[in-house]
C-alpha cells in the first residue's frame, strides 16, 4: 500500500472468526456446518458504512494438525461471507498448531502486525473482538482496544481483562460506533 502523508492511518476492527462471528464448531472444515452468529452481518456492514476496515484474524490450528486443508478453510470462509452478506477487507490466518512457537498465532501479534503494515492501520484507533483470552491478549499487546463477546467460548473467559464485554458481535459493533472518534 502506498502511503499518503495527507491521509491519516486507517482504523479497523479485527474479528476472530470461530465463536465470534460464526457458531463454534471444533475444527470446522465443512461449509454445511457454518452458522453465522445472528446480527454479525449487520454488525460488519454498520462498521463498514462508518468507514471501518473489517479484518478477519483467526488461528486455524486444524490445518497444522492435518484435520483440514487450506481449501477447506477457504470454503468455510466463503460460506460465512455468504451468510454475513459482506466481504472482508482482508483475511489473516495462522495454520500453526501448538505447541509449535509461532509469532503469528494469537496471542502473539504477528497477524495484527501484518495487517497494520499491509493496510496502514493505526492499532490505537482500532479494536479486536473475540471470544477467548488469547484474542484479547493479542489485541491488548498490540495496542488495540478489545471486546470479549459471550458467544463461543466467551463465557469461560469473562475475566480475561478485555476493555469491554458484550453479548455478541452486534453489540460489539454498536459499542465501537458509540465509543470511537469519527
Amino acid at each position: 500500500m502506498t502511503e499518503d502523508p495527507e491521509t491519516p492511518p486507517a482504523r479497523a476492527v479485527f474479528w476472530d472468526r470461530d465463536g465470534t462471528l460464526m457458531e463454534e464448531v471444533d475444527y470446522c472444515r465443512d461449509p454445511a456446518k457454518v452458522q453465522a452468529v445472528p446480527g454479525a452481518g449487520n454488525a460488519i456492514n454498520s462498521l463498514k458504512a462508518a468507514g471501518w476496515l473489517n479484518i478477519l484474524i483467526t488461528n486455524q490450528s486444524g490445518i497444522g494438525r492435518g484435520y483440514f486443508s487450506i481449501a477447506d478453510f477457504e470454503a468455510v470462509n466463503a460460506e460465512l461471507i455468504r451468510q454475513l452478506g459482506t466481504p472482508w477487507d482482508a483475511i489473516y490466518f495462522c495454520p500453526d498448531a501448538p505447541p509449535t512457537p509461532s509469532p503469528r498465532r494469537k496471542p502473539s501479534g504477528g497477524m495484527l502486525e501484518e495487517a497494520c503494515r499491509d493496510h496502514r492501520i493505526d492499532p490505537k484507533r482500532s479494536w479486536l473482538v473475540g471470544d477467548k483470552a488469547s484474542d484479547i491478549a493479542c489485541g491488548k499487546t498490540f495496542g488495540c482496544r478489545t471486546i470479549l463477546v459471550l458467544t463461543g467460548y466467551g463465557e469461560q473467559h469473562k475475566n480475561c481483562g478485555a476493555h469491554a464485554t458484550v453479548a455478541n458481535a452486534g453489540q460489539a459493533a454498536k459499542l465501537i460506533l458509540e465509543m470511537s472518534d469519527p
